[in-house]
C-alpha cells in the first residue's frame, strides 16, 4: 500500500470523524450547512401546521354549548352579528390578516446597599482581689472571649429594553374551540440574497375582535406566540461557534 493511499484514507477518516462530532454537537446542522455552501438558503415547504411535529391542539376551559334559537317569524338568529353572511374568518381553513404592532419599552434600575459591624469583648480583669495574689494572674485568663465581625454588601442592577416591530402576516384558522374562539397560526418567509427573514404568529382570537376587513391586531391575540428572526449567512456569522457555546455552558468561571 502506497503512503499516498494511506494518507488519503486517514484524511477521509479525519473528515468523517469531524462531521460526526459536528453532527453530535449541532444536531447535524453542520452537514446541512456544508451541503448548501455557495447556494441560497432554501425556503420551507408549505405544510399543514396540524401535521407538524410537536403540534398540540389547544385546550382551554369552555362554557356549556348553547343551542341556537330563533324568534317566531324572524329571519334573525339570536346572537347573530349581521343579516348577510359574515365574510370574516370563522372556520378551519379560513384566512385572516394579523397586524403585528409591538412597541415595548422598559427601564428598571435597582440599587441596594447594606452594612453591619459587630464586636463582642468579655473577660476577667479583677476577680476577688486577684491583683493582690501573686500567682492569680497566671491562673485566671485576662480575656475569655473576643470576637469582631464586619459585613457589607452592595448590589446594583439595571434593565433597559426597547423593542419595536410593525408588520402584517396572513394566518390560517387551524382549530375552532367549543366556545367559538379561533386558534390561528401564520408563517411568513422572505429571502433577500442569502438571508431569510422569518415571522411566525400563533394564538387564540375572538371572532368579535376580527374587524370588518378581516384583520386583527396582535394585541387582541390571547396566548400569543410571535417569533421574528432569520437564518442565512449573516445570522450564521453572528452566532458563536459550537465549541464556544459548549465552553460557555461547561466552564464554571
Amino acid at each position: 500500500m502506497s503512503p499516498f493511499s494511506s494518507a488519503s484514507r486517514l484524511r477521509r477518516i479525519a473528515i468523517s470523524a469531524l462531521l460526526l462530532a459536528s453532527c453530535a454537537l449541532g444536531g447535524c446542522s453542520s452537514i446541512d450547512r456544508l451541503s448548501q455552501i455557495g447556494e441560497q438558503p432554501k425556503l420551507s415547504a408549505i405544510d399543514n401546521p396540524t401535521t407538524q411535529p410537536g403540534y398540540k391542539p389547544v385546550q382551554m376551559p369552555m362554557p356549556k354549548p348553547e343551542v341556537a334559537s330563533y324568534n317566531p317569524n324572524s329571519l334573525w338568529r339570536n346572537g347573530s352579528r349581521a343579516f348577510f353572511k359574515d365574510q370574516r374568518a370563522r372556520q378551519v381553513g379560513d384566512l385572516l390578516t394579523v397586524s403585528v404592532n409591538i412597541t415595548d419599552k422598559a427601564n428598571i434600575e435597582n440599587d441596594t446597599s447594606r452594612s453591619r459591624t459587630n464586636k463582642e469583648d468579655s473577660g476577667i480583669t479583677n476577680f476577688i482581689g486577684a491583683q493582690t495574689i501573686t500567682q492569680a494572674n497566671k491562673i485566671l485568663p485576662g480575656r475569655i472571649l473576643t470576637a469582631d465581625s464586619t459585613s457589607s454588601s452592595e448590589g446594583k442592577g439595571s434593565v433597559e429594553r426597547k423593542e419595536a416591530l410593525q408588520t402584517n402576516v396572513a394566518a390560517v384558522v387551524t382549530q375552532v374551540l367549543p366556545n367559538g374562539n379561533l386558534v390561528v397560526e401564520g408563517k411568513q418567509e422572505i429571502r433577500v440574497n442569502f438571508e431569510i427573514r422569518e415571522l411566525i404568529v400563533a394564538g387564540i382570537v375572538r371572532p368579535e375582535d376580527i374587524q370588518s376587513d378581516n384583520t386583527i391586531d396582535s394585541t387582541k391575540i390571547a396566548q400569543a406566540r410571535i417569533a421574528y428572526g432569520g437564518r442565512g449567512q449573516i445570522t450564521d456569522v453572528q452566532q458563536p461557534r459550537y465549541g464556544q457555546q459548549v465552553m460557555d455552558v461547561l466552564l464554571p468561571f
